[in-house]
């Protein structure tokens, strides 16, 4: 562990060596750390952003779209200069910005099987802040069968979801499928383009995850696993919902049916 700080980085980071759960220790794990961020919209946002200004030492961004107009209404890493620019280039502008010292890996290409397969295994987190079922079912598979620790957060209208999942560590810990056992039938939930979403309740789910990604890199407190965060914004609500891990789960279950990642090709 490199505990060699520039006086820059001492600056910079200062409030965080100063916490006594984080030290100089936890700011090198940070430095050193590798994580992948899968959408670099809604959630890929703050997540980005704040992972940069905590030191994250390398970001990897994961996106194929190009930024509009619409998007900026929650979207905060992007700007109205930058419309018509990948999102993974405006994202990287708005980081190198905020902080020049964290290395920027741009991926602009669809998260699909081939992707899964090539980038997960390079880095140490990841996170999934994308907007679709088929996505969100390749990430937890592949994160669970390439042994990677998932921090997944979901947002439709008012309300938010966030959990921790790394069941390849063993029990207890569950998988997204001891979640969510099998893809919803395609229109059965509304997208946030048809049914809607409060720009806010976007950047309050995407800095919770980016609190857990650092728990996750620093091992300092309790993180999600195990555990469902439910944010109503509307009530003014948060409620906990104990996840256990399924024993008949066809991921991470003692007779486990799903070994590769054929079934998203």
């Amino acid at each position: 562990m490199d505990l060699d700080f520039t006086d820059d980085e001492l600056n910079r980071y200062s409030r965080h060596i100063i916490l006594k759960e984080v030290g100089a220790i936890g700011q090198a794990k940070l430095r050193a750390a590798r994580v992948l961020l899968v959408g670099a919209g809604g959630l890929g946002s703050p997540l980005a952003l704040y992972l940069a200004a905590a030191g994250v030492g390398t970001l990897g961004l994961v996106d194929h779209d190009a930024l509009e107009l619409s998007n900026l209404q929650r979207q905060i890493a992007h700007t109205t200069s930058r419309i018509g620019q990948n999102k993974t280039d405006s994202t990287a502008a708005a980081l190198r910005d905020l902080n020049p010292d964290v290395r920027i890996e741009l991926h602009t290409r669809r998260m699909d099987r081939a992707a899964a397969e090539e980038l997960i295994p390079q880095y140490d987190v990841i996170c999934d802040g994308t907007d679709n079922f088929p996505t969100r079912f390749l990430l937890g598979d592949a994160c669970h069968l390439l042994k990677k620790p998932l921090v997944s957060a979901a947002v439709l209208r008012f309300e938010g979801q966030l959990s921790v999942f790394r069941a390849h560590e063993g029990p207890p810990h569950p998988c997204h499928r001891c979640l969510h056992p099998e893809l919803p039938p395609e229109g059965l939930v509304p997208t946030c383009s048809q049914a809607g979403v409060l720009g806010a309740v976007v950047g309050v789910m995407g800095t919770l995850q980016a609190t857990e990604v650092l728990k996750v890199i620093m091992g300092i407190g309790e993180d999600m696993s195990g555990r469902l965060l439910l944010w109503d914004a509307l009530d003014a609500r948060f409620r906990t919902v104990k996840l256990r891990r399924d024993l008949e789960c066809a991921l991470c279950g003692e007779s486990a049916t799903i070994h590769d990642l054929s079934a998203h090709s």
